[in-house]
């Protein structure tokens, strides 16, 4: 599995620490509320808002650089569209990899 990394992050800064860390912030703010909303929805079976939930989420994973694992819930969320929650485990995986990550940074 790939691993999450801050090299989009540093791209977007240019250099400056300022941004990286206002960026890193927003991410380490973010997310896990956004990880919350995704698992009450699923608890609740509720598709749309499911659907909402991984799209939401797929902008944190595309900007720690998980190219793989963006492609990955975009299939989910894809799936999400027919009542299908074919994607959910590997989509968890990528939200476990980013919540153990967002700790370290």
């Amino acid at each position: 599995m790939e691993k999450p990394n801050l090299t989009y992050i540093n791209q977007l800064a240019r250099g400056d620490k300022a941004i990286e860390k206002e960026l890193i912030s927003v991410i380490k703010t973010e997310f896990p509320e956004e990880q919350k909303d995704y698992y009450h929805s699923l608890a609740v079976k509720d598709f749309k808002k499911i659907e909402e939930n991984v799209h939401r989420l797929k902008h944190k994973i595309s900007i720690l650089g998980l190219e793989k694992s963006y492609k990955k819930a975009n299939e989910f969320e894809h799936n999400l569209r027919e009542n299908s929650l074919k994607g959910q485990q590997d989509f968890e995986k990528i939200l476990i990899a980013i919540t153990n990550y967002i700790e370290t940074i």
